[in-house]
């Protein structure tokens, strides 16, 4: 077997501290609606115990019993949440447009197209340029936009780079579709996010955020590799299982991906 390194998970992976550019727009939508959400709770914690005070605790509030309405606390109570819902609806649809995860990366460089088969549980990663695939391992050059076209064997799984930024689901019978970019070197923790039995917790794979000539050499450690994507061993990965060491496979065939997706819909469409 071919191995790069053992596939650990970091400590405390998160999009609020991502170099990616979806991860950090999305982390300041965060902040973003955290502050606005800030301006309903921060007066409610504030009142609650001084209202409580005022008319229970302290008994020198003013007896009104024929008091029914003020045009004041009605603007307040309604108004204030009206301008909040509306601002975070401006600001939320464009946001969501921008970060559509089908809307390719502004970039000098062409993008990386790499073909992700989630399975059980593992991932798989087809490079159809390079003639090769991984399994639990994404190498990319850094800078270069990747563009990945998912795909499942089984159950719908959830993609998910959380320091990139961006999830997409990846479903049997269809193809999705996410663009990210590594603006710098790094190893990245990838998971799935979507239940679905008991390697789940161990369903994690790294992305590699290389240099051009490190990335060369991976391409070219993986094209020179003795194991082959043949269909005995792409039988073998689709069996229920885990790996403990990342996998680069050699001989990747022409249409491979296309042809998974078809076998996926035909086996979907047998179930119904």
């Amino acid at each position: 077997m071919t191995h790069v390194g053992s596939c650990s998970l970091l400590c405390g992976p998160s999009f609020l501290t991502g170099p990616g550019p979806n991860a950090a727009e999305t982390a300041t939508l965060f902040w973003i609606v955290g502050a606005a959400m800030l301006i309903v709770v921060v007066p409610v914690l504030l009142l609650t115990p001084l209202i409580a005070w005022r008319y229970r605790w302290n008994g020198g509030a003013a007896y009104t019993p024929r008091w029914d309405f003020s045009r004041i606390l009605e603007c307040v109570v309604w108004g204030i949440p009206v301008a909040i819902v509306l601002f975070l609806g401006v600001v939320l649809w464009h946001a969501t447009h921008r970060l559509d995860p089908y809307r390719p990366l502004a970039s000098t460089q062409p993008p990386l197209d790499v073909q992700v088969v989630a399975m059980d549980w593992k991932w798989v990663f087809l490079y159809p340029e390079q003639g090769i695939a991984t399994v639990n391992v994404l190498a990319v050059p850094v800078g270069r936009p990747l563009r990945l076209h998912l795909t499942s064997t089984t159950v719908m799984q959830s993609f998910l780079i959380p320091q990139l930024g961006g999830q997409i689901y990846a479903m049997a019978g269809m193809t999705t579709q996410l663009n990210l970019l590594a603006p710098r070197g790094g190893s990245f923790i990838g998971e799935n996010t979507q239940y679905n039995g008991d390697g789940f917790a161990r369903q994690h794979f790294r992305l590699l955020a290389l240099s051009s000539p490190a990335f060369d050499r991976l391409i070219a450690r993986a094209q020179a590799s003795p194991d082959r994507l043949d269909a005995a061993r792409y039988r073998r990965l689709t069996r229920p299982g885990t790996i403990d060491q990342p996998r680069l496979l050699s001989g990747l065939q022409p249409g491979m991906f296309d042809a998974i997706v078809r076998r996926g819909a035909a086996t979907s469409g047998a179930n119904r």
